[in-house]
C-alpha cells in the first residue's frame, strides 16, 4: 500500500487536491482542452462537458499525453475524428504511443484521430483564435498558447525575450511554479512571480504545483497583490 504523510496530501482543502495540469477554453461556439493527461478522462467527466472540438498539445512528456486513449467517447457520441494540434516533436511520441491509432488498418473502438500540425504560427480552431508561445523545459521546446487576453505556460523554465512579448499585454497569465526550491527544468515560485512582475500582468495563477511547493492556504499568504495559486475546478471568465 502506498502512503503519504506530507502536509498537502493529508490536506482537508479539496483545492489541495491536485490532479494533473490540463485547461478547458471555451467560448460560445467552440471547446478545446490543452493536453490529455492520464486524468483525462476524471477531469471531463467532472466538468461536464459532453462536447469537444479539438485537443491542443504543449509537449510529449507522458503527464501530458497519457489519457489520450478515452477520447474514443467523444468519437461514439461526435460520430467524427478527433483534430489533435500538435508541433512535430509531440506528434512522432503520439504516432509511437499510440500506433494503433496510426494504422493503415484499424478496427472499431481505437481513438479516431486527425493530426493537425502547429508551430510558432498563430492558427484558429473553430471561433478561437491560438497564438503559440514557445518557452523551453531545460533543452525541450514546449508551447504555450494565448487565447485573446489569457496566456497558459505549464512545464518551464526560461522564456525568450521575443516569446515573453507575445505574451504582454495578456490580462491573466497561467503559469507554472513547481516548488519553491531550484528546479532543472520548471520555474521556481520567486522565478514565476518575477515573471509576472516583469511582464506586468493584472492577475497570475500558478499551476503545475508540487506538494513540495505547500498547502493553497499557506501559500497563497505570502504571494504578492493580483498573484494566485490555480486549483482544480477554477473558472477564469473574461
Amino acid at each position: 500500500m502506498i502512503g503519504c504523510d506530507c502536509v498537502v496530501c493529508r490536506s482537508e482543502d479539496s483545492r489541495d487536491k491536485r490532479l494533473r495540469s490540463s485547461i478547458l477554453v471555451r467560448s460560445s461556439t467552440t471547446t478545446v482542452v490543452i493536453d490529455t493527461t492520464p486524468d483525462f478522462r476524471y477531469q471531463m467527466l467532472r466538468s461536464g462537458t459532453r462536447e469537444l472540438d479539438a485537443v491542443i498539445y504543449t509537449h510529449p512528456h507522458k503527464d501530458h499525453l497519457a489519457g489520450l486513449d478515452d477520447i474514443r467517447a467523444y468519437n461514439y457520441f461526435q460520430k467524427k475524428a478527433m483534430p489533435l494540434y500538435a508541433n512535430s516533436l509531440t506528434e512522432e511520441a503520439l504516432r509511437r504511443d499510440y500506433y494503433y491509432a496510426f494504422a493503415d488498418l484499424t478496427y472499431p473502438g481505437i481513438p479516431e484521430i486527425r493530426m493537425v500540425s502547429i508551430d510558432r504560427s498563430p492558427f484558429v480552431v473553430g471561433d478561437i483564435p491560438v497564438q503559440p508561445i514557445e518557452v523551453w523545459h531545460h533543452r525541450m521546446p514546449v508551447l504555450g498558447f494565448r487565447f485573446g487576453d489569457i496566456t497558459y505556460i505549464t512545464d518551464a523554465n526560461r522564456i525568450d525575450d521575443d516569446q515573453l512579448e507575445l505574451i504582454r499585454g495578456s490580462r491573466i497569465l497561467i503559469l507554472n511554479a513547481l516548488r519553491k526550491e531550484k528546479h532543472l527544468s520548471h520555474f521556481t515560485l520567486a522565478e514565476a512571480i518575477s515573471i509576472g512582475e516583469k511582464l506586468g500582468v493584472p492577475k497570475v495563477y500558478f499551476t503545475h504545483i508540487s506538494h513540495q511547493l505547500g498547502t493553497h492556504t499557506s501559500i497563497s499568504q505570502e504571494l504578492p497583490p493580483g498573484f494566485h495559486l490555480a486549483y482544480d475546478g477554477l473558472q477564469l471568465t473574461l
